[in-house]
């Protein structure tokens, strides 16, 4: 089992609840994905709450993995709120994200962008520095941060790059704005922590040269929950580097959850911090702010399963 260490006297401790009085504004698209459908945030976040309080095996599971990755179960929980009020609707019962994984099982796919392979494309001169990083977390991070630096919408070597995100550019080979399964996990972020997985859940290592397995264990219900908790112990350890202690705050967790990158985050809040010119405390999102907003509601979840 994982523990959380305690806050040094140095860090700081981020309490609970939300920062801002009111939401912050939700993306024009997640309003658009609801419209689409034929339905409300309201009704969406209902059909999430009732599918975890039918599903007492995974609360049970849920509890079960949060314990061993030395997290409060209820930040997982905000995820799968987040996740299912403002990105997909809940479907009927966890079952059927089982029928859905093997739908990707036989696929004959790979992490490409203009015809290179994202194993390949890694290995060009731009990259070399980030072979020192420690664990899949920095090293996924810092090709992330070199792709935007060097690549993201400008040309090089002939080869005009468009202006998207790494992601956007490897990470989607059906189309567009992919994440998959319960916890709506993109096959990058599956790779950033699947160290992390590997060590503590002893789940084989994930690589892009075998995407078949990456979709394998980001659809699959129990797999999909693991993930979950090492992405909100990646985000919490993260923090914790900088000085900041976010493991009471499950709102910033589903902040980090929606929208990645906690390091670079990380490194710029304790830069704006250390200058005095910005905020001294992380602040939710919209998705963070509805599980502040419903924490008491959320906790009660939990009391199920066993």
């Amino acid at each position: 089992m994982l523990s959380i260490d305690t806050a040094h006297a140095d860090t700081i401790v981020v309490p609970p609840g939300n920062r801002s009085e009111t939401q912050p504004p939700i993306p024009s698209a997640s309003a658009v994905r609801t419209r689409a459908f034929n339905t409300t945030y309201e009704e969406k976040y209902e059909k999430i709450i009732a599918l975890l309080k039918r599903e007492k095996k995974l609360i049970t599971h849920i509890k079960q993995v949060a314990a061993i990755y030395g997290i409060d179960p209820i930040h997982i929980v905000g995820a799968l709120v987040g996740e299912h009020t403002y990105n997909v609707t809940a479907v009927g019962s966890v079952q059927t994200y089982y029928v859905k994984a093997l739908s990707y099982s036989g696929l004959d796919f790979a992490f490409r962008y203009k015809g290179a392979r994202v194993q390949d494309f890694v290995k060009r001169p731009e990259f070399a520095a980030c072979e020192q990083a420690k664990g899949n977390a920095a090293l996924w991070n810092c090709r992330d941060t070199v792709w935007t630096q060097h690549f993201k919408g400008k040309t090089v070597d002939g080869v005009a790059y468009e202006p998207m995100t790494f992601q956007q550019a490897f990470f989607q080979p059906f189309f567009a704005g992919q994440t998959f399964g319960l916890g709506q996990i993109s096959p990058l972020t599956a790779l950033e922590v699947t160290d992390l997985v590997n060590k503590v859940s002893g789940y084989d290592k994930l690589t892009p040269d075998n995407p078949q397995a990456i979709y394998r264990d980001v659809m699959d219900p129990d797999r999909s929950i693991v993930y979950i908790a090492a992405i909100v112990r990646d985000a919490i350890d993260a923090y914790k580097e900088q000085g900041f202690d976010i493991s009471h705050n499950p709102g910033i967790t589903a902040t980090l959850y929606n929208v990645g990158q906690p390091r670079q985050r990380a490194a710029a809040l304790r830069e704006a911090a250390a200058s005095g010119k910005s905020r001294k405390l992380p602040v939710e999102n919209y998705y963070g702010w509805l599980v502040n907003d419903k924490l008491d509601d959320l906790r009660v979840l939990l009391d199920g399963g066993s």
